[in-house]
């Protein structure tokens, strides 16, 4: 198991996360900023634990996002 771990306050909405993984990560019709998918948010860090087969494309989204807000955890 994975944890991707997103600090959804400081996305700019650039969309790379959504582009590289769209099966975990959707943008807002409100207010044009990621969400990752199924994650709980603890004090502004949005979390969720997800199996290996989705590491590659989430890390890939980890690594374009400009803003690095995206962490990812073995």
């Amino acid at each position: 198991m994975i944890t991707i771990i997103h600090q959804r306050d400081k996305c700019i909405g650039c969309n790379y996360c959504v582009e590289l993984a769209q099966e975990r990560w959707r943008m807002s019709k409100k207010d044009g900023k990621s969400v990752l998918l199924g994650a709980k948010d603890k004090r502004g860090f949005w979390s969720v634990k997800v199996g290996e087969d989705e590491l590659e494309e989430n890390q890939r989204a980890a690594e374009a996002c400009p803003v690095n807000i995206i962490q990812i955890r073995e």
